[in-house]
């Protein structure tokens, strides 16, 4: 009897303490979300410095060429600078 009554005790702080961590996932994701949403919009240069950088980067690590970046550049200024 006190065998079955451990397993018992064993099983539902197990039960518990997932239902801690999942609830304390949930309130993490909805921190990251919120401050996201809550976080100032860029402004369009600042924007366009963060995608030349990106760039940049995949260029040095050969993942497109210089050509590849400064069309997908000039395609992304048209459509943040241009406001369509």
């Amino acid at each position: 009897m006190q065998s079955k009554a451990a397993g018992y005790v064993t099983r539902t702080t197990t039960a518990a303490a997932g239902a801690v961590a999942t609830a304390a996932t949930s309130v993490a994701a909805a921190a990251v979300a919120a401050s996201i949403i809550f976080s100032p919009v860029a402004d369009a240069s600042s924007r366009m410095d963060g995608v030349r950088a990106d760039l940049q980067r995949a260029v040095q690590l050969n993942q497109i060429t210089e050509e590849q970046a400064l069309s997908f550049e000039a395609k992304l200024a048209g459509r943040i600078l241009g406001g369509s």
